[in-house]
């Protein structure tokens, strides 16, 4: 690959740009876009997004680390994206690395790189950005010139497919932890230390995982047999929390791009972590505690955000941001200080059980949009085995005062393939999406529109359902088929998710690290973009899995015992394994566990264990 400089680079790359599908993607210069002088500072980061531009530029977490690592004198972050087939193959014909869009320096050239891990499916593009940039695979193939390569978010949370490929990870919420390994690296750059002992003081750091200081063996049969910790290093890492959310960085002037992006507006993080406790949702686990932030703080980010980007809508996101405690007079209050500027407020996602439609009317004037409700379950029954707080009554109540103020357009989202499922749980589904369309008919809505989706259960790490195994292909596809044939209304339009790239996730998800020299196959193979449905080559990776002798229903769809280590056993989210065991027996049971928000504490383990407590500012 050649030595070029930034601006040598920069040349070459803006004579083919117009070439390409959505050039802007690659560009830089966007409004707020931060350029530090390279000579001035001391640690260069370039924080790398396994998607393309449109997708990562949408990322809350993205916009947060890039401005907090610039908010730091002798720090300098910039970002690069997984280039599209069409720009990957321009920078290959003429042998041109990946680089960073703000100063256009080849990523080889960077202190660290660091990969969000969001998503599975994104693994090979991890590889193929490393490959594109001239930078080794493997760990240990890269010498002193060659960046750290780490990762974080909750694919870290099992990082164990990816060993081999990254130095170490970084679980939790990296606020205060990232600038602290950041600083670690500022003096082995001024001291050098072997790899290895570098390494041993960046394990010492909360929520830092450093897979060379954990060792894995096997039974004969497949299963984890122990991982044994080096001395030196914690036996398990605990992820790093973010204590006072209320007062944690959050950037105020984030980069609007020159294209329209997935999320194309101004976020406020509302609140962090959910105590719903749906055993199905990672996130909903491994982001505890709940922690809000106040209508002060949260009003004080609206001014300078609009003032800063020139959007004219803002989301208040969080996991579920209808249980914020303060959502009614925090909306109001952006409502009559803003919309005479023209802003609106929207939420991305309403609960069943706590919607309210005067709230929703207000952000939705224009009714341009519909409303999206997420029953995940078409029977109590199976609502109550995933601990869904959600009851039909609850959703024909919201759906016919929805009605009544004048949506027409509902879309409904389900899963498949739960724990326990039936036949009769798939054709309530079909039940509960036609009382909606009558119910929308019987007040005397024209035009109604139901959207049914349905999603594939994914077991995840961390969750109570951790233990049991995605259901098998054809069962599933059988069951998509069968409630098309049951959706057939002009009112109802059905969606579903493809099962083979469901598969897949499955598969990493509960993977361990011998998946690894799978990974590698595939992308030399040619996969990338996995969840891109015009990309994902299922031949190619079975053909993998027969070429490696590794069998992927070992891993998706196996029941593990509770007794078995689990791949990510010796990584924590705070949930003890304990409360995990006793939410599948409730499971199993049908029954409910209260939000602790409201009642008393289930006894999840992360108030007490890591010294942190729910904060409510409402």
């Amino acid at each position: 690959m050649s030595e070029l400089t930034a601006a040598e680079l920069r040349r070459q790359v803006e004579m083919f740009l117009p070439k390409v599908l959505k050039p802007s993607r690659y560009l830089g210069s966007e409004w707020n876009a931060i350029k530090k002088d390279w000579d001035q500072t001391e640690v260069h980061m370039a924080f790398a997004f396994p998607d393309v531009y449109e997708v990562g530029m949408s990322h809350l977490g993205t916009k947060i680390l890039y401005h907090l690592v610039n908010s730091i004198p002798e720090f300098l972050c910039e970002r690069v994206f997984a280039p599209w087939v069409d720009m990957e193959e321009m920078l290959r014909q003429r042998n041109l690395p990946l680089y960073t869009l703000e100063s256009f320096q080849p990523l080889k050239t960077f202190d660290v790189v660091g990969f969000t891990l969001q998503y599975e499916m994104s693994f090979t593009n991890i590889l193929n950005m490393l490959d594109l940039a001239g930078i080794p695979l493997r760990c240990e193939e890269r010498g002193e010139n060659d960046p750290w390569i780490i990762a974080g978010g909750p694919c870290a949370f099992n990082p164990e497919p990816l060993v081999g490929f990254i130095d170490f990870f970084l679980l939790g919420e990296s606020e205060e932890q990232l600038p602290e390994v950041l600083r670690l690296m500022n003096e082995q750059k001024k001291h050098p230390l072997p790899r290895r002992e570098f390494l041993l003081r960046v394990a010492q750091v909360q929520g830092v995982y450093v897979p060379d200081f954990y060792h894995v063996s096997y039974k004969q049969d497949g299963r984890i047999d122990e991982i044994k910790a080096e001395p030196g290093v914690p036996a398990v890492v605990e992820k790093a929390i973010v204590v006072d959310f209320d007062q944690a960085f959050f950037p105020t002037k984030p980069i609007v791009p020159y294209m329209e992006i997935v999320h194309d507006r101004m976020m406020l993080e509302v609140m962090r972590g959910c105590s719903r406790g749906c055993r199905f949702c990672q996130a909903g686990m491994i982001y505890r505690p709940v922690r809000e932030r106040s209508t002060d703080t949260l009003l004080k980010q609206t001014e300078e955000l609009v003032r800063s980007t020139g959007y004219d809508e803002i989301a208040l996101t969080s996991l579920s941001s209808g249980d914020y405690s303060c959502i009614q007079p925090t909306i109001q209050a952006i409502m009559e200080k803003h919309s005479p500027e023209g802003v609106g407020v929207s939420l991305p996602s309403l609960r069943v059980d706590s919607f309210d439609v005067d709230l929703a009317e207000s952000i939705q004037k224009a009714r341009k949009s519909g409303l999206t409700f997420a029953p995940e379950a078409g029977s109590q029954r199976l609502r109550n085995v995933i601990n869904k707080g959600v009851t039909e009554e609850n959703l024909l109540a919201a759906v016919g005062a929805a009605f009544q103020k004048g949506w027409s357009n509902i879309k409904l989202y389900f899963m498949m393939g739960l724990p326990t499922e039936t036949q009769e749980d798939i054709d309530g589904i079909a039940d509960l999406a036609k009382k909606v369309a009558n119910l929308g008919t019987q007040l005397g809505r024209r035009n109604v529109n139901v959207t049914v989706s349905t999603s594939i259960f994914v077991p995840k790490a961390h969750t109570p359902f951790q233990w049991e195994p995605q259901e098998a292909h054809l069962s599933v596809e059988l069951k998509q088929k069968y409630l098309k044939d049951k959706l057939k209304d002009r009112r109802i339009k059905y969606n579903y998710h493809d099962m083979q790239t469901s598969y897949m996730e499955a598969v990493f998800a509960k993977g361990d690290r011998r998946l690894a020299p799978l990974l590698e196959w595939a992308f030399k193979h040619g996969c990338r973009f996995d969840g891109w449905s015009e990309h994902f080559d299922q031949e190619t990776w079975m053909q993998g899995f027969k070429e490696l002798d590794i069998d992927p229903h070992f891993y998706a769809n196996r029941v593990m015992d509770y007794d078995d280590i689990l791949p990510w056993e010796h990584l924590e989210s705070g949930v003890t394994k304990q409360f995990l065991v006793e939410e599948h027996h409730r499971a199993l049971d049908e029954a409910r566990t209260i939000d602790c928000r409201y009642d008393v504490c289930t006894g999840c383990g992360i108030c007490p264990g890591r010294g942190v407590q729910i904060d409510l500012k409402g």
